[in-house]
């Protein structure tokens, strides 16, 4: 299959005039185990901020509980953002991926005119199956808390290719020539934009919350949640507060696993 490989220059320019001044650096490999595993490395250094690192092929990506998250060749959107939110409060840093939830969302729909959703806490879901993955990893406490916010988005992906069976791509969508240096840039760009607005609110989650909950299909659904320690909560999702937790019934999730009930998604 002949697949495209990301056009590295217009990946840069598109993002630099989307985003001017936003990424200090765009780097693109042919393969590597993982990205995020790579900016976290990166991130020891504390001088380094705003870098995002893209790769073709991925033969170890990691996604939330240590599950796998391999790309073929051309076939994905694999990347990985380092940023530091100087003046964040801990209890604020699990909203970065609940943000690129929202871009990622909005990247897709406006680059594509499909219509994804988000899955609590920050799946990507097109017509009930997983479209992408994210996982994000905070790697510097103190003033300035660097977070490493991986992106794993199907393209171009076959059945046979999926990586699981409620996965889905683009390609299986009905784009089968779906341009990934235009969606990369486009990600790129809705997740600045949307760091730099809530930074200029001084981190306040409120236009944040508001906007996810808009994406989240999730609310109003029967749901059923193994948390950590193995207790299991299943019920009608209600509501994501200003803190991300997701209400069923009248009992907050902070974290855990959940099942969509009508039609078994996981």
């Amino acid at each position: 299959m002949n697949r495209a490989p990301i056009d590295t220059p217009r990946l840069r320019s598109s993002v630099a005039a989307a985003a001017p001044s936003f990424y200090d650096r765009i780097d693109v490999v042919d393969s590597t185990g993982s990205t995020n595993a790579d900016l976290v490395l990166r991130a020891v250094d504390r001088s380094i901020d705003r870098q995002v690192l893209l790769a073709e092929e991925q033969v170890n990506g990691r996604g939330r509980h240590l599950r796998e998250w391999v790309s073929p060749p051309h076939a994905q959107i694999s990347l990985s953002i380092l940023v530091r939110l100087p003046g964040v409060v801990p209890a604020k840093l699990g909203w970065l991926p609940l943000l690129a939830g929202v871009a990622v969302v909005d990247a897709v729909r406006s680059a594509t005119g499909l219509d994804p959703e988000l899955k609590w806490p920050n799946d990507v879901l097109l017509r009930g199956r997983k479209l992408a993955g994210i996982l994000a990893e905070v790697v510097a406490a103190g003033d300035t808390p660097g977070v490493v916010t991986g992106i794993g988005l199907n393209v171009d992906l076959t059945e046979d290719e999926l990586p699981v069976p409620h996965a889905t791509s683009l390609r299986l969508a009905g784009l089968p020539e779906a341009d990934r240096t235009a969606l990369a840039a486009a990600i790129l760009a809705e997740f600045a934009r949307r760091v730099s607005a809530w930074q200029q609110a001084d981190w306040d989650t409120t236009e944040l919350a508001a906007a996810y909950r808009e994406r989240c299909t999730t609310i109003g659904l029967e749901v059923r949640a193994e948390l950590p320690g193995g207790d299991v909560v299943t019920g009608t999702a209600t509501r994501v507060d200003d803190s991300g937790r997701l209400f069923i019934g009248e009992r907050g999730v902070s974290a855990g696993d959940v099942t969509h009930l009508r039609g078994q998604y996981r």
